[in-house]
């Protein structure tokens, strides 16, 4: 599974609706609208690297009202969930 943040810049007045309209693009799991330079962050996972540019470049970027991407595609997942299973003893 791969996964990528991508950082989405929006028109002021389209930000609930182009969250709307990504989180429903295939292969977007999450939507969060954030404060700061960017107005949303898109989650996507994928099974292969050709769909990134499927669901990124051919969909995502397409949606009227975005205006600019940023692209992080993650390398290794650090979490606290995976960190704990790690180091389970399997003791309840």
């Amino acid at each position: 599974m791969l996964t990528a943040i991508v950082l989405v810049k929006t028109t002021a007045d389209r930000i609930p609706e182009v969250a709307e309209e990504i989180s429903d693009i295939p292969g977007i799991s999450e939507v969060y609208s954030v404060t700061g330079e960017w107005d949303l962050i898109a989650i996507v996972r994928v099974h292969e690297h050709e769909d990134l540019a499927d669901v990124i470049a051919d969909r995502l970027s397409k949606v009227e009202g975005v205006v600019g991407t940023n692209t992080n595609i993650a390398f290794r997942t650090y979490s606290r969930h995976d960190l704990d299973a790690a180091f389970s003893l399997g003791i309840e």
